[in-house]
Parts: C-alpha cells; structure tokens; sequence
C-alpha cells in the first residue's frame, strides 16, 4: 500500500491520559442532582431554541447519554420521562462509565440511531473523552446537542480541546441557560432575549 493510499496517515488518540483530565478538571465536582428548573430549561432548549417563542422546534426524535454517578441517571431518567409524556420520542439511551480503554462503542451506539439531537447528564471527565471520540470518530454535531449543569463549564470545554464542543447549549440548576462558544461557557438570563 502506498503513503498516497493512505498508509501512515492514522490520526492520533482522542483518548485523553488521566493525568490531562486531572490537571484540568481536579476541582471540577461531581453531578449534583439535577433541579425542576434545570430540567424544564433542558425541555425548553429542545422545543424552543430561541428562547422567545417565535420559532419552533422540529425536534421530535433525540438519544439521551450519561455517565454512570446517580445523579446523571436520575437526570437522564427524568428527562426521558418528561419528554416521552410530551408525545416525543427517545430513540436510545446510552451510558458510559468515567473512565475507558476505548470509547468508540459508547460512541457509536449514541450517534447510530441519527437523532434530531442529543440530551446529555454527566460528569465532565467522561464527557470530555466521549466528546472527544465523538468529534473524531462520528458525525455527531455539539450544536445539536443540549445538556445538564455539571457541563456547563470552561475547564471542560478546554480540556475537549478546540471546537470540540462548540454550539453545545445546556441549562443550570437555577433554570439559567448556557452555550460553549470558542472554548467559554456563556450564561444567559431565563427568558426571552433584550
């Protein structure tokens, strides 16, 4: 096989090493219990992305994901539950643990299914190594893809590395809402935009 042929062009790991994830996130802390607020602002990002009513969503069909703590499958359960009861759909629902030789299986089983969008609960070590795979390996897209507070921080953003999951949208416990835009985490006001 020849270099033209693609040998010798692998792309590097997505995988990152514990020392990466504990550099960046040591004080990053575990999922809390997801809050009515956070979990109607998580619907509110689904059925109504601009915040203000006049466009509405045609998103009917999405795959929840979380990590394995309690709190991210109490919040995956809660959101499944509401969403079903709203007469839409819950294609899969797949977790993963904090920590994974491979995370290829986890991704693909939550990109196979081709969503209208992804809902996430989890804990930001795995997220960053899933996201990562996710980026490299699949066509899943951060901008269809809503989560829960615990991923509302920078430090993941960072540690996902560049793009990675840019346009992810998410809510906080207090029903505020939060976009990853070049790396930051932005916070806005619940409510309609000034």
């Amino acid at each position: 096989m020849s270099a033209r042929s693609g040998e010798g062009r692998r792309a590097a790991s997505p995988l990152l090493s514990a020392a990466e994830v504990t550099a960046q996130l040591g004080d990053v802390p575990p999922p809390a219990g997801h809050t009515d607020a956070e979990l109607a602002a998580v619907l509110g990002l689904l059925t109504d992305p601009t915040g203000a009513g006049r466009r509405r969503s045609r998103i009917e069909a999405v795959v929840v994901g979380h990590s394995r703590d309690a709190a991210s499958a109490a919040a995956a359960r809660a959101f499944a539950g509401a969403w079903r009861a709203a007469g839409r759909q819950v294609w899969a629902t797949v977790d993963w643990p904090e920590e994974a030789a491979s995370w290829l299986r986890f991704a693909g089983r939550l990109t196979a299914p081709e969503p209208d969008a992804w809902v996430i609960a989890a804990a930001a070590p795995g997220w960053a190594q899933m996201s990562r795979r996710l980026r490299h390996s699949t066509g899943w897209d951060p901008a269809r893809t809503v989560g829960f507070a615990a991923l509302g921080d920078s430090r993941l953003a960072a540690l996902a590395g560049p793009g990675t999951l840019d346009g992810m949208r998410g809510a906080t416990a207090d029903g505020h809402t939060w976009v990853i835009d070049r790396g930051w985490v932005t916070r806005s006001l619940p409510g309609p935009p000034a």
